[in-house]
C-alpha cells in the first residue's frame, strides 16, 4: 500500500510539474478556447491519476457558453471535476491561493480570488465578474461558501448571483457528488472540518475508484430576477437532482 501511494503521489507531483512548466511556456501563446481545451485536458488527467472517472449527465439542456455557472461544493475535486467538461473562471476563496502548486496553479488559469466576509473585496471584483460575463467568459462559483458532506445542502449565498443579473447571462447549475462502485456516496471525497488538503489526497489515493457524477442541469434566466430569488432556484434545481429535501 506505500509502494502504491508513492507512486500514486509522484504521478500527481509529475502532472502538476507539467502543469506549472505549460502555464509558463505555452498559455502565453493561446487564446481563451486553447487554454480551455489544455485546461480540460489536463483536469481529466488529473482526476484520472487520482482514480476519478466523471459521468457527466444531462438534464435539460445542454451547457450554455456564456453563463454563470453555480454548484455545490463537496470536495477540492469540484474545480476539476467541472473543468474536466466545461471549464470556467472560478471564483474561490483567497486561502486556496496559499496551497502549494495547485494555489498557483489555479491563478494562472484565471482563479478570482476572494476574502471570505470582505465586502470590500466583493464590491472590488463584482464588476469584473459582470464584464468577464459580458465578453462572453464562462464563470463559476460555489454559492455554499464552503464545502458540506455529500448528503448536505447548505444555503446558496445571494451576492454574486447579481453579476448574472447585471451582465444579463443565465445560470447554470451543476450538482456535483461521488459514487463508490455500488453507487453509494463515497466514503473518502468529502472534504470537510478540520481536514487538510494533503489528508484528503492521500484518501483519496488510497481509496477505492471514484466516480464523480456531474449533472448539468437547465439553465436559469437571470432577466428581471432578484439575486435571492435566483439563489433559491439554484439551491432548488441542485436539491432536486441530489434527492436532497
Amino acid at each position: 500500500m506505500k509502494l502504491l501511494l508513492i507512486y500514486r503521489l509522484a504521478r500527481v507531483f509529475l502532472h502538476l510539474a507539467i502543469g506549472m512548466t505549460k502555464s509558463l511556456l505555452v498559455f502565453p501563446w493561446l487564446d481563451a478556447q486553447g487554454r480551455n481545451r489544455r485546461i480540460r485536458a489536463w483536469a481529466r488527467q488529473l482526476l484520472a491519476i487520482c482514480g476519478v472517472h466523471v459521468e457527466l449527465r444531462q438534464s435539460g439542456q445542454a451547457a450554455l457558453e456564456r453563463v454563470m455557472v453555480v454548484a455545490n461544493h463537496v470536495s477540492w475535486l469540484d474545480i476539476f471535476v467541472i473543468d474536466a467538461v466545461h471549464p470556467c473562471r472560478f471564483v474561490a476563496k483567497s486561502e486556496i491561493r496559499s496551497w502549494p502548486i495547485l494555489g498557483w496553479l489555479a491563478a494562472r488559469a484565471g482563479t478570482i480570488f476572494i476574502s471570505r466576509g470582505s465586502k470590500r473585496d466583493l464590491r472590488k471584483i463584482f464588476q469584473g465578474l459582470v464584464d468577464k460575463l459580458q465578453a462572453g467568459e464562462r464563470i463559476g462559483f460555489f454559492p455554499e461558501g464552503t464545502t458540506a458532506a455529500q448528503g448536505q445542502l447548505l444555503p446558496f449565498h445571494a451576492n454574486l448571483f447579481e453579476a448574472a443579473i447585471d451582465a444579463r447571462v443565465p445560470v447554470q447549475p451543476f450538482a456535483v457528488s461521488y459514487v463508490d462502485a455500488d453507487g453509494k456516496p463515497h466514503p473518502t471525497v468529502d472534504y470537510i472540518d478540520d481536514m487538510t488538503f494533503a489528508e484528503s489526497l492521500v484518501a483519496i489515493l488510497c481509496g477505492p475508484p471514484v466516480t464523480a457524477r456531474l449533472v448539468c442541469l437547465a439553465p436559469i434566466d437571470s432577466a428581471g430576477q432578484h439575486r435571492r430569488e435566483l439563489a433559491l432556484a439554484a439551491r432548488s434545481a441542485v436539491a432536486a437532482a441530489l434527492n436532497i429535501t
